[in-house]
């Protein structure tokens, strides 16, 4: 068995991606012999969504292969080079042949410990060098050759990962690529209708949008995500559409929340930019909506209520930024003291909410008593002295306790589809510790 694994062959600005890069390697493996070479899976590894280097998803690539490794790294090699947008200076292919057997336990420890570091951390061109050389793999790069880095991780996820969704892409007529896609709206919404909830973040009902359908000028027509390779086939086939150059069914780890790492039992004054956890504590500060439609708060690490808002050294500012649309509502329903378990990523000191959890809810407060015969607010009377009606001489011993009205449940929140990492995972999918709060 040969794995060909593959990254960075696209352009933000100038399109391609590399699933298509990735699919016609498979074609022509799979085409170009005197016997039909099996092409097993295509992996669709989406790595640490807070690298600086990525494009929209940080996806790599790897295809698993019944064929000679150096054939293999011929035509992989040859397509990177013809199909890759290197006219953009920020687009470093790079191409990682690895000759292993298809069981997952054949993939050495160090290669599968690369791709555990990919998906949560950030890695240096020269770790997947040392790596490589080690094991003997056969390498190929344009540019600087960052994209041996996911190359090398797609290899060894097969072994490093456990969880795995599926994806079914369909692609353009290349003569088609760069102009408006012709995908008849109302019938993505129907088909999404039909496949959930096997079949999820297809489109956003809430802001009317079709999220698989992407806006870039890349080859994708579409691309349906979901846990049955069946289902996603078949939503793909009810939409009505241009027609399909091609089409390919990807396995990845998209939808898993593979990239957070638990820190719940650690200050949160550990945690470090350009990673992604999942961290508890108390509300520490009202939500605030600033310049842009833009929601903050503050976290605090303090476990008694009555602590959240001491001190600095275990705060954390949390944000729910604009694209996230009504999810911003649930943030601006929070209150200080209100107990969460919070998962994001973490940019210049900010947790950018990806979904978090209401464990505990503040459901009373204390406030200044009101007059029972003439309904106004009370007075101070004095320091430890309560408090008084001036106009009716009526006291009260101290402040009382109300309860409040609040607008939300105890359970799981997240951002809408429209707003979704590739890799998050949706609350439809379950398996999540208190009761969810899907959005459509």
């Amino acid at each position: 068995m040969t794995i060909v694994g593959l990254d960075d062959s696209d352009s933000r600005e100038r399109g391609m991606c590399t699933t298509y890069v990735a699919h016609t390697i498979a074609e022509r493996l799979h085409r170009e012999s005197a016997s039909a070479t099996r092409v097993d899976r295509l992996l669709l590894v989406r790595l640490n969504p807070a690298v600086e280097y990525k494009t929209r998803g940080n996806a790599a690539l790897a295809i698993h292969v019944d064929c000679d490794p150096e054939r293999a790294y011929a035509v992989a090699r040859e397509a990177l080079e013809s199909l890759s947008e290197t006219t953009d200076e920020r687009t470093n292919p790079g191409l990682v042949v690895a000759d292993h057997d298809a069981d997952p336990d054949a993939i050495p420890d160090d290669v599968a410990r690369f791709a555990e570091r990919a998906v949560r951390d950030h890695l240096e061109i020269g770790d997947a060098e040392r790596v490589c050389d080690r094991q003997g793999y056969r390498t190929w790069h344009a540019g600087n050759g960052r994209g041996r880095i996911g190359a090398l991780a797609a290899i060894g996820a097969w072994r490093a990962l456990e969880e795995w969704t599926c994806e079914y892409i369909s692609y353009r007529e290349p003569d088609r690529w760069g102009t408006p896609r012709e995908v008849d709206h109302d019938s993505i919404f129907a088909a999404a209708e039909w496949g959930y909830p096997e079949v999820w973040d297809t489109v956003d009902r809430g802001e009317r949008e079709s999220v698989c359908v992407p806006h870039t000028p890349g080859p994708i027509l579409h691309g349906i995500r979901g846990d049955d390779p069946g289902t996603v086939r078949a939503v793909a086939d009810r939409i009505e559409s241009e027609p399909a150059h091609a089409s390919r069914l990807f396995v990845t780890n998209q939808g898993t929340d593979v990239h957070l790492q638990d820190a719940r039992d650690e200050s949160l004054a550990t945690v470090r930019d350009g990673q992604a956890y999942r961290l508890e504590g108390v509300v520490a500060s009202a939500p605030e909506t600033r310049r842009g439609g833009h929601v903050f708060f503050s976290l605090t690490d303090a476990r008694d209520r009555d602590d959240a808002g001491v001190g600095e050294d275990g705060r954390l500012e949390c944000a729910a930024f604009e694209p996230t649309k009504r999810f911003r509502d649930r943030v601006r329903a929070l209150r200080g003291g209100d107990r969460l378990t919070v998962c994001g990523e973490v940019a210049r000191g900010t947790l950018k909410l990806e979904k978090f959890a209401v464990r505990d809810l503040v459901t009373t407060e204390r406030v200044t008593p009101t007059c029972p015969d003439c309904d106004r607010t009370m007075k101070s009377a004095g320091r430890d002295q309560g408090y008084r009606c001036r106009d009716c001489g009526t006291t009260a011993p101290g402040k009382e306790t109300v309860r409040l009205e609040r607008h939300l449940e105890e359970g799981w929140y997240e951002v809408p589809p429209c707003a979704r990492r590739h890799v998050a995972k949706p609350l439809v999918r379950g398996g999540f510790d208190a009761p969810v709060h899907p959005e459509r």
